[in-house]
Order: C-alpha cells, then structure tokens, then sequence
C-alpha cells in the first residue's frame, strides 16, 4: 500500500472539500481518513490517502492538487507518507 499525506490550508469557502475529494475519486485514490477543522475563517484539512490504485504518478498527481488548489484559492501539498515522516520528526 502507497500512502500519501495530503493536506490543505487556505481560507475556508464553500466546496474546497468536495472538490479535492472529487479530484482524488477520479484518480483512483482511496481515502482512509481526513481530518478538516475551521479556525476564524481559515480552513485546514488532512488526509491519509492510499495511492495504490492510482491513475497517474505521485509527481504528476502533487502538481495537479497544487494546481487545483491555486483555483479555489487554498495550497495543497502531496507528499508520500515517509517523506512527511521524516519532515515532521523531532
């Protein structure tokens, strides 16, 4: 299993959840959990996917999300689960 850490924050506005929710389902790619809080109008989402399944590369898939992101005004970051691992350790 390929897992892959998501993660979104931005402004909240309506439909940023549904929208990369969609992008992913599209793709092939299963989500195992998400976490999405709200804190004085500013909208932070997590999610652990698995990317077995997917249809296109992690490269091309991190690109894309960035890109989408850029479009309802949110960043999107894609990392593979040991990268961000090994990013977040103390």
């Amino acid at each position: 299993m390929k897992k892959t850490i998501i993660t979104v924050v931005g402004r909240d506005t309506i439909g940023i959840i549904a929208k990369v929710c969609t992008y992913l389902a599209e793709h092939r790619v299963n989500i195992e959990d998400i976490s999405q809080t709200i804190i004085q109008g500013y909208f932070n989402m997590m999610m652990v996917a698995d990317t077995s399944n997917a249809d296109l590369s992690a490269a091309d898939m991190s690109r894309e999300l960035k890109a989408l992101g850029e479009t309802i005004g949110v960043v999107i970051r894609c990392q593979h689960e040991d990268i961000f691992n090994m990013m977040h350790r103390i």
